[in-house]
């Protein structure tokens, strides 16, 4: 333990100025055994800090290292556990418990005799030394602080040598006297002996001396006792004196102490009047309620704007006498509880006086706007609110104070607000849709020469007119069918553009009426009421709330203002209950308008998205926004309603047995649609609907036209393939539609195919005979028999061939042509004009064909002098002179 001891002092505690007193080799009292070593120690450097050191063992290597310092004066107690029987364990009680377990009882005592010696010394016995042996607590003799040498070598008990170490070192001065003491004596190093012994000579000189002053000083120590005799007495006396003295300022101390006691009574009261005077200002000051303000809350006027300012000033002064933040105490005080029952009762007072005056309000102006109602019966025009949102702006401030004092009658006058506006806004509304709804079906006479009856819409319109021309003209003569398709196109065409654009103008007009109206009423809640309702949504709401219940009880029940998230809620909901009636009245003007012509609803899908685009663009989450937004989702429905009965249309039309086809009823239809559509869709929102619509029509149109053509028995199925899809395509490459890019090149693609395919068919008729001949080579040449050897075969030598040339003269193939010409004419309709068309290209394959034969002819029949009895300019001359004659 040494060993230990002194290399702790040489690693730790030497670089820190510190001494090591004692130490003890512990480990944790209850766990696994992890030795350490607890120090006390002292610093050499005044003042002298005494600490309880932890000291550890390093993990990483044979060394020490210092782990956690307790300063001596934190230790509370020392408890040694038993007093009596031998027991390592020990607890040090620091800013907490430590329990520790000495390796050994001995070493355990000797560091808690170490604690206690130190206590002793420098703090004065403030430790408590619990369950200690009285052996231990031995106590120290009396050391001056004069007696304890300075520096490293001081010892902590002043006699006890065990608490020091072994060996001492010399202090500066003892260093210093010896050193002259060896400069006198040259020898001292060479001959200790000698110098000893010089020594101890000079020591008994000493004492000699010593001896002879103390005998020679004894006639000086009897006087000093005389005098000392002497002094004696005299403080005696003095202490009589003082006595004496004393007992005569006894009386005058005590009166002292009653001028005193007087004072301190004085200063005291001073005191607590200055605190009763802090305390009366506070509540008069803030408790004080002008008469003004008292007589304006009673009796004030709130029907004039002077009125309405001074109750609002005395509303506000209420409130701040009635919120003040009164100090403790200031509630038991019986004025203070009147006051406050006073104030109270005001409250309550103007409260309902407020109510009062503003429902008044309310009615009244339900009145007054009924009365200009008239006015706007013949108008498509929604009464002004302004003026009467200006009127009760006024009443803001008293509105937000009476949410802040009494919310049970700011709820009241909320829903008061919400029936009487409603009933006011839905005859409003009612009346301006009707105007708008006779507007849209015109006159009685025009609604009569369209079907209608009042205001209950059109039952025919533009689509059913142009399907009904459309089949009947097929059954009759071509310029019976072009007079009534033009008389149709006259009477129902032109006025559906008309109705149409009037429709569009009328619906525009309703949107922009409506949403003006619906914002300024928004707006006026949120400011008259005292609601925040703008707000960040990342989505957008595009369901209604339910109407049913919703109540601003539900919303919120416990009398206390709505936190803002409530508030936009009630915002909505009020806006709901005031405009109810906008969203059925929204979906029966649909309704109408799509019965009136289901193009209509064309219009109807632009302008809604349009104005929810609007709507959400100023509040995605407004009442305007989602009603908007709900009513667009019906719009959007009628509109592929329309759509899907076009292509119902289509797969029912039925043609007639007897007449040629001509251009089909659904492909001027889509016509019609796609010029509209691309008209109203300009610069659109919701092109993408339009686009998908395209896409539908046109797969229905490619479809039912490909059924009508194989059904077809009059028309060849080629001439009714290659019309429609020849209109079809005229119709993409003028309208120039980008998504139906792949079907335009389809449609040209299918035009041509059946073009081709016509002619072919068609001109296989002329030379019928010629061509079967023709037809009989290639076949024997086919089959593996050389050309140059056909004419060898008896039915197609040389003089069958002269024969079956002879029986098509010039003459004859032109007569052929003419009556192709003839039947092409009765297949082909005027409205596409594709005659001319056709007949050319029937030139150019007989053409083909003529050539093709002479080419047989050459190389079967070669040297025979064999040829056509007309030529190739014969036949040009042939086809025009045709066409010129009819």
């Amino acid at each position: 333990m040494t060993a230990i001891k002194h290399a702790l002092q040489r690693d730790i505690f030497t670089p820190n100025d510190e001494r090591l007193l004692s130490i003890v080799n512990v480990c944790k009292a209850g766990k696994k055994k992890k030795n350490c070593f607890l120090c006390a120690t002292v610093t050499t450097e005044r003042p002298v800090q005494v600490k309880v050191v932890k000291v550890k063992k390093s993990d990483k290597g044979d060394f020490y290292k210092r782990q956690i310092a307790w300063a001596l004066r934190d230790l509370a107690v020392v408890d040694a556990k038993d007093a009596i029987k031998e027991n390592p364990e020990f607890d040090l009680h620091f800013e907490k418990i430590y329990k520790w377990v000495a390796s050994s009882t001995a070493e355990k005592n000797s560091f808690i005799s170490c604690i206690w010696k130190l206590n002793q010394r420098y703090l004065r016995k403030k430790i408590d030394f619990v369950n200690v042996s009285s052996q231990l607590l031995e106590e120290l003799p009396k050391v001056t602080e004069e007696s304890v040498p300075s520096g490293e070598n001081q010892s902590v008990t002043g006699g006890d040598e065990e608490a020091v170490d072994e060996y001492q070192e010399l202090n500066a001065r003892e260093e210093q006297d010896i050193e002259i003491m060896m400069e006198g004596c040259e020898y001292a190093i060479s001959n200790a002996e000698a110098f000893a012994e010089k020594l101890s000579r000079e020591l008994q000189v000493l004492d000699g001396a010593n001896i002879q002053s103390i005998m020679a000083s004894e006639k000086q120590v009897n006087i000093l006792m005389k005098l000392l005799d002497e002094a004696l007495k005299e403080v005696d006396q003095i202490e009589l004196k003082l006595s004496s003295y004393e007992e005569m300022l006894q009386s005058v101390k005590e009166q002292m102490d009653q001028i005193s006691e007087s004072n301190h009574l004085i200063h005291l009261s001073n005191t607590n009047n200055v605190k009763l005077l802090s305390e009366i200002e506070f509540l008069v000051n803030h408790m004080d309620l002008a008469k003004g303000h008292i007589k304006a809350l009673q009796e004030g006027d709130l029907a004039s704007s002077r009125g309405i300012e001074a109750c609002t000033n005395a509303a506000d002064a209420l409130l701040q006498c009635m919120n003040v933040a009164l100090r403790p105490g200031h509630d038991m005080l019986l004025a203070v509880k009147q006051q406050q029952q006073r104030f109270s009762d005001l409250r309550e007072h103007f409260a309902r006086r407020l109510a009062s005056h503003l429902n008044n309000v309310f009615v009244q102006q339900g009145h007054d706007q009924s009365s200009t109602l008239a006015q706007h019966s013949v108008e498509l025009t929604l009464p002004n609110h302004h003026p009467f949102h200006r009127d009760l702006l006024r009443y803001a401030k008293l509105m937000e104070w009476l949410k802040n004092t009494d919310y049970g009658k700011y709820e009241g006058l909320t829903k008061n607000y919400m029936d009487y506006l409603s009933r006011l806004y839905e005859r409003e509304i009612k009346d301006f849709f009707e105007v708008a709804k006779v507007k849209m079906t015109g006159t009685t006479k025009e609604s009569k020469k369209f079907g209608l009856h009042g205001s209950s819409g059109k039952l025919t319109g533009s689509t059913s007119s142009l399907n009904k021309l459309s089949v009947q003209s097929s059954g009759n003569r071509r310029s019976q069918s072009s007079s009534l398709l033009d008389m149709g196109n006259m009477s129902a065409s032109d006025l559906d553009v008309a109705d149409r654009t009037k429709f569009d103008k009328i619906f525009e007009q309703v949107l922009s009426e409506l949403e003006p109206l619906c914002l300024a009423e928004q707006d006026f809640i949120s400011k008259f009421f005292k609601l925040q309702q703008h707000q960040n949504i990342s989505g957008t709401m595009t369901e209604a709330e339910d109407l049913d219940g919703g109540t601003l009880s539900r919303q919120h029940n416990s009398g206390t203002p709505l936190p803002v998230s409530s508030e936009r809620d009630m915002i909505r909901q009020m806006m709901i209950k005031i405009f109810r009636c906008i969203e059925p009245e929204l979906n029966n003007l649909i309704a109408l308008g799509d019965k009136i012509d289901s193009f209509n609803s064309l219009y109807m899908l632009v302008k809604m998205s349009h104005h929810v685009w609007t709507a959400q663009n100023v509040d995605p989450a407004s009442f305007l926004s989602t009603t908007l937004g709900n009513v667009l989702v019906t719009v959007k429905r009628n509109f592929d309603k329309c759509i899907s009965n076009q292509i119902r249309q289509m797969e029912e039309v039925k043609i007639s047995k007897k007449s040629k086809v001509g251009i089909l009823p659904f492909v001027a239809e889509f016509e019609e649609f796609a010029g509209l559509a691309e008209s109203i869709f300009k610069n659109a929102e919701r092109r993408g609907d339009l686009d998908k619509a395209y896409i539908k029509l046109i797969r229905g149109v490619f479809v039912n036209v490909e059924k009508v053509a194989n059904e077809s028995q009059k028309t060849p199925r080629d001439v009714v393939m290659m019309e429609n899809f020849h209109h079809i395509f005229a119709t993409l490459s003028r309208l120039k539609i980008s998504c139906l890019e792949a079907e335009k090149k389809e449609a040209k693609q299918k035009y041509t195919d059946h073009l081709q395919s016509y002619v072919i068919y068609s001109l296989g008729q002329p030379l019928e005979k010629l061509n079967h001949f023709f037809e009989g080579v290639e076949a024997r040449v086919a089959q593996g028999i050389r050309e140059d050897e056909v004419s060898y075969q008896l039915a197609f030598n040389k003089q069958e061939l002269r024969k079956v040339i002879k029986e098509y003269p010039g003459k004859e193939v032109k007569k052929g042509l003419d009556n192709l010409y003839k039947k092409v004419d009765k297949h082909l309709c005027e409205e596409e004009n594709l005659l001319q068309v056709v007949w050319h290209s029937m030139q150019d394959e007989f053409i083909r064909q003529y050539k093709h034969f002479e080419g047989l002819i050459a190389r079967c029949y070669p040297g025979s002098g064999i040829t056509m009895e007309f030529t190739i300019q014969d036949i040009l001359d042939y086809c025009s002179s045709i066409a010129q004659s009819h």
